[in-house]
């Protein structure tokens, strides 16, 4: 085998020109020091454009030469860059997780430059995309040049994530620790009972999917007595690592991969990393396999997992935004609401508080100004807040109104009953 040759990420980020369009690896396996390099070009470059998933870690990205040097066009905001796509220097560009690499691949959004983070070539001179194959397998493939950060602390995973070190214009070596998020920290009394009350919605023999936060973790501690689950995700956390290990989640009963938990991306704690490292059960996959509709519904008794920021009453889920301050993203959330509602006896369900951290409502009569709707009402099914679970689907809209109100948060229901008396000229006092 030829052996690689390494250069500096100072060198490495030479390689990106003004006008570029660059791909920046995400989640885990955000390749920092080379952003951090070449956010060091700002000022001798400009008209950057960088491009984005969900990134984790520090970004220097607030100083007046990079925000004049560089562009963020974020298909999924994160809290690092959040500040970034909402200053008026970066945007947010709406898509399916599932068609981000056709995005690639199609002509639409071509890219001039990829930077991923990758494990050391094995004796073949295959490197891992680890942690995150996402759309940063296309990415590789299709951007002109393509630089990596070589880290061995980067876990060798199985699937579709595999590039030969010839395929990269520039290697740097970079050994670092992998961001490390502890959702089990961020439980409350809420999300436990949130995470009971989707426990019970589980059959044996489900397929899960998992969005990311605190309320799947919270799932997952209450199905200890569940059998033979399945996990067909677009990500996943530490909470799924005891359940492989007991028991619980076998995934024989799957009709995609069977045997094999499928994924195309993950992000938590070391627990986790070390978990998936060389584990031939859990398979990394291109997120256009992983989201497809046509997979997922593929698997009986779909069961997806994920959380909004506000709903009204009619059932039209905001995830990403708070009125026009872009929060996050449309990411899987409808690839998987759509598949699971598909599936033989699938669920698809929105879980979540039913008030804010300072005690707003997330049930309300409209939306926020300028929210963006993820989930339309017509996809819309399971509802679970920590007072309780209501299925929105084959309901018309005074029945959706009435439900919400009853898994409301106390403190609000009056003022949705209010709402309720203006939009349809009734009180809610009717039997669903």
């Amino acid at each position: 085998m030829i052996t690689p040759l390494y250069t500096t990420k100072e060198a490495a980020v030479q390689l990106v020109q003004s006008h570029h369009r660059v791909f920046i690896h995400g989640s885990a396996a955000t390749p920092l020091p080379l952003v951090d390099a070449l956010l060091q070009r700002a000022g001798e470059i400009s008209n950057v454009e960088l491009v984005s998933i969900s990134t984790y870690g520090h970004i220097d990205w607030n100083t007046p030469l990079v925000k004049e040097s560089f562009f963020l066009n974020s298909l999924f905001v994160s809290a690092n860059v959040r500040g970034w796509v909402n200053s008026g220097y970066g945007e947010y560009m709406p898509v399916f997780l599932s068609e981000i690499p056709r995005l690639f691949t199609s002509g639409e959004f071509p890219l001039d430059v990829a930077i991923v983070q990758v494990s050391p070539p094995d004796k073949h001179g295959y490197c891992s995309l680890g942690t995150s194959i996402d759309a940063a397998l296309c990415a590789v493939h299709s951007a002109r040049i393509a630089i990596a950060q070589v880290n061995p602390r980067m876990p060798r995973t199985h699937g579709d994530g595999h590039v030969h070190f010839s395929r990269f214009d520039a290697l740097v070596w970079e050994e670092m620790l992998l961001p490390e998020v502890n959702y089990g920290e961020k439980s409350t009394e809420a999300t436990s009972q949130i995470g009971q009350y989707v426990a019970e919605l589980i059959e044996d023999r489900s397929t899960l999917q998992l969005g990311i936060g605190a309320i799947p973790d919270a799932v997952l501690k209450h199905v200890a007595s569940h059998k033979d689950l399945g996990v067909h995700t677009e990500m996943f956390s530490d909470g799924v690592v005891p359940l492989v290990e007991r028991g619980i989640i076998t995934n024989a009963y799957k009709k995609i991969c069977p045997g094999k938990i499928v994924t195309s991306f993950i992000l938590g704690t070391r627990r986790v990393y070390d978990f998936v490292d060389d584990n031939p059960a859990v398979a990394f996959m291109d997120v256009s396999y992983v989201n497809d509709t046509a997979v997922i519904r593929k698997n009986p008794k779909m069961v997806a997992i994920n959380s909004a920021l506000e709903i009204d009453i009619t059932g039209q889920i905001c995830a990403d935004s708070i009125g026009t301050y872009q929060y996050s993203g449309i990411g899987g959330q409808m690839d998987f609401m759509r598949g699971a509602s598909l599936s033989e006896g699938g669920k698809p369900i929105i879980a979540m508080p039913s008030v804010t951290a300072k005690g707003v409502s997330r049930i309300v009569p409209q939306l926020k100004p300028g929210a963006g709707v993820v989930t339309t009402r017509g996809h819309v099914h399971y509802i679970v807040t920590e007072y309780g679970i209501v299925n929105l689907f084959g309901k018309n809209l005074e029945q959706r109104a009435k439900l919400l109100i009853d898994i409301a948060h106390p403190d609000h229901r009056e003022n949705l009953e209010k709402a309720f008396f203006e939009r349809f000229r009734k009180l809610p006092s009717f039997t669903v």
